[in-house]
């Protein structure tokens, strides 16, 4: 079956420019009112609705991809190098710092052109140990195929379904030469429709043995700061496709084995998008719960550990919280950790669950 970069024509993509104008209008204005209410709100309290939003995007990009990594680490990691002040920092692991050092270049550099060394670097950050799982990795360089052609498949050895085959890597110099010149060069497209064509076009070349769509969804967030022309992530596009991630990977198939017209890409990546930004609401609302929280508390005092740890809750405890866990990410003993509850219950500020007993949380 020919894919699209096969075509005679390859990479003059096409489009319905008519079909497309209402929904990249409508897209445009939700990021303009996004815009506009968070810059209504204090310093403080953007810095928290962007690390929000910087977490889950590090965490569902990797989520995409079935990895799975731990959220006080990257919080932590993007805290550190943000110089935000979230108290207590848990222990990073190299890994997680690479991934989170990709994120930030990409979206505090927005401005700054993508070359091949940049990229290269993204790529080293993510696989700081040269492998990938179990296998060893070319990183830092584009794949040479030595193992075989670059596909996408899936299902066990033997029964596998071939999604995808990219370009060889013998025409990899030149692809990424093309795609440079046109993210770098000077036009007149609409940003958002810059980094839909980007994400395709990076996954389509696909010059990694792995990572490509974790770069691509940073290649992502780099345009889509520059049509915001800001630092500051308030969304997750990550996470809208992380939850519509069966979609993704259909639309991306279709458009990868059709011609030229990506009409149906661009539809699709807007209404990710529109969707991703109402996803804004609810960090918003976590944000200003939190900061009204703190405000009734203003007067209250609350030692070092009672404030991490309801800043945890605030920032959505996974699970239930027991006196066991307290001690441990307080390290704390176990009765330090009960007199704390203790006293936030007294105060009817933690409300302890039915159940009782040593299963009290």
């Amino acid at each position: 079956m020919p894919y699209i970069h096969q075509d005679g024509k390859w990479p003059e993509f096409h489009w319905n420019r008519e079909s497309l104008e209402g929904q990249l209008g409508a897209v445009r204005h939700l990021q303009g009112r996004l815009m506009g209410r968070m810059s209504g709100l204090g310093f403080q309290l953007r810095d928290e609705a962007s690390l929000q939003s910087l977490t889950a995007e590090v965490l569902k990009s990797s989520e995409i991809e079935g990895e799975v990594l731990d959220k006080d680490q990257v919080r932590s990691s993007l805290a550190q190098r943000l110089g935000m002040d979230i108290g207590a920092l848990a222990f990073v692991d190299r890994h997680v710092d690479g991934v989170v050092e990709m994120m930030l270049d990409a979206t505090q550099k927005y401005t700054a052109s993508l070359t091949n060394e940049r990229l290269l670097a993204w790529h080293a950050a993510l696989f700081p140990t040269g492998y990938s799982g179990m296998s060893k990795i070319t990183v830092g360089g584009w794949r040479n195929d030595s193992s075989g052609p670059m596909r996408v498949v899936s299902d066990p050895i033997g029964r596998q379904r071939v999604h995808y085959e990219a370009p060889a890597a013998s025409l990899l110099h030149g692809e990424m030469h093309a795609f440079l010149r046109w993210f770098n060069g000077r036009d007149n497209m609409d940003p958002v429709l810059k980094a839909a064509i980007a994400h395709l076009w990076f996954v389509t070349i696909h010059p990694f043995d792995d990572g490509n769509g974790r770069i691509a969804r940073a290649i992502t967030d780099l345009v889509l700061a520059r049509s915001e022309h800001s630092a500051q992530r308030f969304y997750s596009m990550s996470a809208q496709i992380r939850q519509e991630r069966n979609d993704y990977y259909a639309i991306l198939e279709a458009t990868q084995k059709a011609d030229l017209d990506i009409t149906r890409w661009l539809d699709w990546f807007l209404g990710c998008l529109g969707r991703a930004i109402d996803g804004a609401e609810t960090i918003l609302a976590s944000v200003l719960d939190k900061a009204g929280f703190w405000e009734k508390q203003a007067g209250a005092s609350f030692n070092e550990r009672q404030r991490t740890m309801l800043n945890r809750l605030l920032d959505g405890f996974d699970g239930k919280l027991t006196s066991s866990k307290w001690a441990k990410i307080a390290k704390c003993s176990q009765d330090t950790a009960l007199r704390d509850i203790d006293d936030l219950v007294d105060r009817h500020i933690l409300v302890r669950d039915a159940p009782g007993g040593r299963s009290t949380s």
